[in-house]
């Protein structure tokens, strides 16, 4: 499976439109699977990560519009819904949103159109997914995707691969004291200290956010480790 592709559930009874999907996205850029009904849709989504799901409403047994609800409200699942259905009707398309979904393509539909749709909707959600995962302290964010810390009315600085596991450890431990032990850890997974190597990782990431943003940021208390204490970005 290729971890960067889009990975796309489709759930269509109509086999030949299913066998159409499977065919038109059969490249590298995409990674698929198949339910013929709702509850079989529900099962794979309980027990797997899609990007993007492609949801027929005319199912056998329970309707799309029942098993987008289901995917919203028993499975708290947020991944994109496209609804897909020969209803053209306003009050049709106006309960596939009150249910959840978040795209709707009346049938018969251009293959290009339905994939310019799926594209649309995973950029969408896969940047509020890397905007959910920035760190947040006052006015200062870390993301850990770009290793870029973001100060208002400053440039963003990118941290090299040890000053940034360092400042992601002060970050997610904001306000408490991290320990000499906790920092040896992220720096290079190894339980024996040195002291004097940790101090000097310490002291170059200090250095580097003084030189970019006038204040050096981690404060040291003695005895027992760092703290992240920011003078003027809290």
């Amino acid at each position: 499976m290729n971890n960067d592709s889009i990975h796309i559930l489709i759930v269509e009874d109509h086999v030949a439109l299913a066998e159409n999907l499977f065919e038109y996205f059969s490249t590298p850029q995409y990674t698929l699977d198949f339910a013929a009904d709702g509850l079989t849709a529900l099962h794979l989504l309980a027990t797997n990560r899609y990007d993007v799901i492609i949801l027929d409403v005319m199912l056998p047994g329970v309707s799309g519009y029942e098993i987008c609800r289901r995917i919203r409200d028993d499975l708290k699942c947020t991944t994109p819904v496209i609804l897909t259905t020969a209803k053209d009707q306003i009050q049709d398309k106006e309960q596939g949103f009150r249910q959840g979904a978040d795209d709707y393509l009346v049938k018969p539909f251009n293959l290009r159109e339905l994939e310019l749709r799926i594209q649309a909707l995973h950029r969408r959600s896969h940047s509020a997914i890397l905007q959910n995962s920035q760190l947040k302290v006052g006015n200062i964010l870390f993301n850990p995707q770009t290793l870029e810390v973001t100060i208002p009315n400053y440039p963003p600085l990118t941290l090299g691969s040890s000053g940034a596991r360092l400042f992601e450890t002060f970050m997610r431990n904001h306000p408490a004291i991290v320990s000499y032990e906790q920092l040896q850890d992220c720096i290079n997974r190894s339980k024996e200290i040195d002291t004097h190597a940790l101090r000097t990782h310490v002291y170059l990431l200090r250095k580097q956010l003084q030189q970019h943003f006038n204040d050096p940021m981690i404060r040291t208390v003695h005895g027992r480790g760092y703290r992240l204490q920011p003078e003027t970005h809290t």
